[in-house]
Formats: structure tokens, sequence, C-alpha cells
């Protein structure tokens, strides 16, 4: 008689601890419908002439509508934006993954009221939004030479995440045993030797999950290129296509055209690199 209540009294509790799983699975159905709404809508859109959108936004293409694409590289120098942006995001991941890891392993590394205080300093520049110094640093790159040049926005990002990144790679350095490097040392591995061929593959999550964060907003970034590029020339991809965006009209067909060109990449790295970015970021969080 004891069993069969306490068999019945299991079987209630089991049902009730599905409950919150239930509805964490509801939620998160919930929020993938909101999150891929604006994605859907854009590729319906990119496939409909202009008049079809402003008709009826939400009803789906009657048919394979292509000419949004062929105006949008023939009614603007589209080419040169994805061009303009292929350089700002690679050029800038390359020196980001090269500079970040390098500052983070000698703050970590090295222990000291320097480095401490190098650490807090770049953290305090998290705490600082960008609009609230966007004037002044533009007025910098100009006493630079550097505005009008994709040379300023690389270097402006490549410094905005120095503070982001090393935070990441200071948290995922302390789960690296130091024994590894010391048995390299003994092996007769210089500092950079030691860094590049045995600490800098381990940190190989990490750097996927930099790569993903920083290039997706760089690649989509929109007010930086506006801003600091010179006009009347190809920007970069956002940038371009807002100039279809006017005061009294707009060519919508373009404008989803051309964000739907712009998501394909993004959505391609994202992909190829989910695993690492994941694995990443949980990495950092626990260890940091």
């Amino acid at each position: 008689m004891n069993k069969t209540v306490l068999s019945d009294g299991e079987h209630k509790l089991h049902k009730i601890s599905k409950v919150p799983m239930i509805l964490l699975l509801i939620v998160t159905a919930v929020a993938a419908v909101i999150f891929l709404f604006p994605v859907f809508f854009a590729l319906i859109s990119a496939f409909k002439s202009n008049g079809d959108i402003l008709k009826s936004p939400m009803a789906l293409p009657t048919s394979v509508y292509t000419q949004n694409f062929k105006d949008l590289f023939s009614q603007s120098d589209f080419l040169g934006a994805i061009k303009n942006s292929l350089i700002l995001t690679v050029v800038s991941e390359i020196l980001i993954v090269c500079i970040v890891p390098m500052a983070a392993y000698g703050i970590e590394r090295r222990a000291s009221k320097v480095t401490s205080v190098i650490y807090t300093y770049f953290l305090a520049g998290m705490m600082i939004p960008f609009h609230l110094y966007m004037f002044p640093l533009f007025k910098e790159l100009k006493m630079f030479g550097l505005y009008g040049t994709l040379t300023g926005p690389i270097l402006c990002y490549v410094s905005g995440a120095v503070a982001f990144g090393s935070l990441m790679y200071c948290s995922f350095l302390k789960g690296i045993p130091l024994e590894i490097e010391e048995a390299a040392r003994i092996d007769g591995c210089n500092p950079f030797q030691v860094f590049f061929k045995v600490t800098f593959p381990l940190l190989a999550p990490c750097t996927a999950s930099m790569v993903v964060l920083n290039g997706l907003g760089i690649w989509n970034d929109f007010l930086m290129p506006y801003l600091v590029l010179p006009s009347g020339q190809a920007k970069t991809i956002t940038a371009e296509v807002y100039s279809f965006v006017g005061q009294y009209t707009a060519r919508w067909d373009i404008v989803f055209a051309g964000t739907v060109i712009s998501i394909v990449p993004a959505l391609v790295i994202f992909i190829c690199l989910q695993k690492y970015f994941v694995k990443g970021i949980t990495a950092g969080a626990a260890k940091g």
C-alpha cells in the first residue's frame, strides 16, 4: 500500500516538474517567432514590387520578382558597398584577434598593480556609451587625417573591442592550467612561442565568440560608416541601403533586397561557428 501511494506521489511530482519545462518551451517558441518574423517579412518583401509591399505588406509574393535586385545594383554602387563592408569587417577582425588575446594574456599572466589599472581602465570603457563620445571621436579623426577613410572606422572598431575582449579572454585564461605553459618553457619556448603555439590554440572557442560578436556588429554597423565615410561615394551595405529611404518617398523593395543580401553572409558565418560560439560564451561565463 505504501509503495502504491509513493508511486502515485512520484507520478504527480513528475507531472508538476514538467510544467516549468513546458512553459519554458512555450516562451522559447514565442521568442523565436518574434525574432524570426522581421527576417521572414524582409524575405517575402524582397521578391515583391514596391507597390505590392505598400498595398498588402503581409501577403506572400505571387511570383518571383527579381527587378529589386537589378535596381539595387544599377541605381547604387552596391558592389563598392559590399567591398567596403568586407574590408572593414575582415581587417578589423584580423587586428582584433591579433591584439586583444595578447593584451588579455599580459594582463592575466603578468598580474601586477599596473596591469590591474590597465584592466580596470579597459572595463571602464564599457560603461561609456558610444553616443557620448561620438562627436569628440569624429573631431579627433579629422585632426589625424583619418576622417573619410576606412582606416578611421577600423581603428575605432579595434579599440572598441578591447574592453569586452579583454574581459572574455581573461575569464577564459583562468581555466587554462599554468603547468602547460611551464612545460613549454622547460622545452625551450620563449614567451611568444608559448603564447602562439600553446596558449592561443586553446583559446579557439573564445576567439570564435569574439569573431562572431564583433563580426556581426561591424558588418551590421550603420552609424560609424554613415557619418565617417565621405558622402557621394560607396559606403557600406547598411548605409547604402539607407540611401533608398527618403523623407517623402522610399523604395522599400530595394531596401528589403539589400537587407536580404546583407543577412546571408552573417547567417552563414554564424551557422559555421555556432558550436564554438556557444562553447566560448558558456566557458567564459563559468570560468569568470
